[in-house]
């Protein structure tokens, strides 16, 4: 339960290992649960905030003021309202639509007292005052951060108002919540109706995505290249997905151990198995390194910024990347290795620490990567695989015409 906080009053964050930061109210005031994870981004935290990939998590901004540039009704990863039949834009926005948050609290050193920016509608604290999202302002971010990165992220809670009670009665409640390790969280956020991105123009290929947490900017990013994109929910079956007699398919990012992901895993097994080109962004690359027989695991703190450096094991190209992410494939640089649907191999890493950043099929069929490259906010150094993508279905539309043209 919350309601709208009239003062800067006291508010408490408090992390699982008994850590408490006091600040103040930000935002919704109340109490909130999740897993405390930190973003190293300077910029972009409506993007941050809209994304279902945080969904169950509290934020911990690095960037020291937050708030800026208020908030606007157009750079929002998620749709609050309608999803269904969206067509092409130029801003692919729905300007009464200022879009979900899906962090569970928001924690900050000094959010800004005037908002300055022309685009602006509203204010950050009035959105998570809408929104019933409680947060915390006024306390050492670094010092929060400096504890996730040497003890790893953790279950935390954010308290204030009459959720305030004594340091033991809080810290009962944050260890008593479910860790993230075997959270099923992708049906939570999906799409629960299919619905139609248009394309830019003349349509060229038909993909159908599954929504496990899809970011708006992706089937904007597919649409400007022609691209006809039907979103369809975390539960559709292959059924669903051949009804659409597609070129090429498409696994989203999201929130969740993917070892909770079977479902999934299963219907990338089978379209695999059915040779459509196929491409996945980060929770998408976990399901179809899981299909090709990688296993998981989750990582101290996770890759969680805008200035990620990950290295093309092919070109030894380096792209700075914008990323969310607190699980892994496993593997190394180098790694090959047989699958059901032929031999596949580890196509990126990440610069700093070596994980596991993409893998992809020999034969070019599948690919998928564990950043994002419709990065928004970030740079777009990857935007190519987007581009990789339609090559892909473009080979595949030669190779259906010249066998059609063998057989008659």
């Amino acid at each position: 339960m919350t309601t709208t906080a009239t003062a800067a009053k006291t508010a408490k964050l408090v992390l699982e290992n008994g850590q408490v930061f006091t600040g103040t109210e930000f935002g919704a005031v109340g109490q909130t649960l999740g897993e405390a994870v930190f973003c190293t981004a300077m910029t972009g935290y409506q993007e941050s905030l809209t994304d279902p990939s945080y969904h169950r998590q509290i934020l911990v901004a690095t960037a020291p003021q937050i708030g800026n540039t208020g908030w606007n009704t157009e750079d929002s990863e998620s749709l609050l309202g309608k999803r269904s039949e969206v067509s092409w834009s130029a801003e692919f926005v729905d300007h009464d639509d200022p879009g979900k948050i899906w962090v569970a609290g928001y924690a900050v050193r000094n959010p800004t007292r005037r908002v300055s920016n022309w685009r602006a509608g509203s204010t950050l604290e009035d959105e998570l005052v809408g929104q019933g999202v409680v947060g915390i302002a006024g306390i050492d971010t670094r010092a929060v951060v400096r504890v996730l990165r040497d003890h790893g992220s953790m279950r935390a809670g954010i308290f204030s108002g009459p959720a305030l009670g004594s340091d033991e009665e809080m810290l009962e409640q944050v260890r008593s919540q479910p860790t993230m390790a075997g959270a099923a969280l992708a049906d939570e956020v999906s799409t629960t109706e299919p619905y139609v991105v248009q394309a830019a123009g003349e349509p060229r290929y038909t993909v159908a995505a599954i929504d496990l947490g899809i970011k708006a900017n992706t089937p904007r990013m597919l649409a400007a290249r022609g691209v006809q994109v039907h979103v369809l929910p975390s539960t559709a079956t292959y059924a669903d997905v051949a009804a659409l007699n597609p070129d090429g398919f498409f696994l989203s990012n999201g929130p969740g151990d993917p070892q909770t992901a079977d479902r999934a895993v299963e219907l990338t097994r089978e379209v695999l198995a059915a040779g459509l080109p196929m491409f996945g962004i980060c929770f998408g690359n976990q399901i179809l390194g899981r299909a090709l027989g990688r296993s998981t695991y989750k990582l101290k703190f996770g890759h969680r910024g805008i200035n990620i450096p990950v290295v093309d094991l092919e070109t030894g190209r380096v792209a700075i990347t914008s990323q969310n992410h607190g699980f892994a494939l496993e593997g190394k640089a180098g790694d090959e290795f047989d699958t059901d649907f032929g031999r596949g191999r580890v196509s990126h890493v990440c610069a700093n620490d070596g994980v596991v950043e993409g893998v992809e099929l020999l034969s070019g069929k599948a690919f998928s990567v564990q950043y994002h490259p419709e990065a928004a906010s970030g740079p777009h150094d990857a935007a190519n695989l987007f581009d990789k993508f339609v090559s892909a279905m473009d080979r595949a539309k030669q190779e259906k015409t010249e066998q059609e043209g063998t057989r008659s």
